[in-house]
């Protein structure tokens, strides 16, 4: 029999790898010029992004791991009950990558695996953390990408008029930190919650 996946463990690696991060940023923050901070900032925000959307995945993959009632209860589709943890992402991937488009585009990707009541749904939903996922959304996509487009969502999402690029605004009064001290919570509750 498969083991269970670990969303436990899962949540705890991301919750590691956000302090790397910060430590990284506090270590090389203090002997570089203003430009290289802010390319240090846009560097963060991406490597953020990347794992949290790895801890997404992961406790996506854990939840049908776990228990596929939960993925019944959305296709109407009985599955067996004892799924690889490959099996269980290729049902959440396809023959693609794990994406989503913001807060909002999270939860209809969970929801369309894991039933509404689901603790997944529930903790992302929270108010609590809906700024920092749509900052870190948004603030990758600009690093990333520095389109028009990206733009225009960085600067509604910060609540801003003007935006030279992401690192500029993250790096200013601990921006950076508090986004990521954010989704360490919301790991944390993730952590708490999972069965496994």
């Amino acid at each position: 029999m498969p083991r269970k996946k670990s969303i436990k463990l899962s949540a705890h690696d991301f919750n590691t790898e956000v302090d790397k991060i910060s430590a990284f940023l506090s270590s090389v923050s203090m002997a570089q010029t203003d430009e290289h901070v802010t390319w240090l900032h846009n560097y963060a925000i991406i490597r953020l992004y990347k794992e949290f959307e790895g801890l997404m995945l992961d406790a996506l993959v854990g939840a049908v791991n776990n228990d596929t009632s939960t993925l019944a209860a959305t296709t109407d589709v009985e599955f067996p009950k004892h799924l690889t943890d490959e099996v269980c992402e290729f049902l959440i991937t396809g023959t693609g990558y794990f994406d989503f488009k913001g807060r909002s585009g999270l939860i209809k990707t969970i929801k369309s695996f894991v039933p509404d009541t689901h603790y997944l749904v529930v903790i992302i939903k929270k108010p609590v953390y809906k700024v920092a996922l749509e900052r870190l959304a948004t603030l990758r996509n600009f690093a990333a990408h520095e389109s028009t487009p990206s733009k225009r969502a960085a600067l509604e999402a910060i609540g801003a008029k003007r935006l030279s690029c992401s690192g500029a605004w993250l790096k200013r009064q601990e921006r950076f930190s508090k986004i990521a001290n954010n989704l360490k919570a919301l790991a944390t509750e993730i952590h708490v919650n999972a069965p496994y």
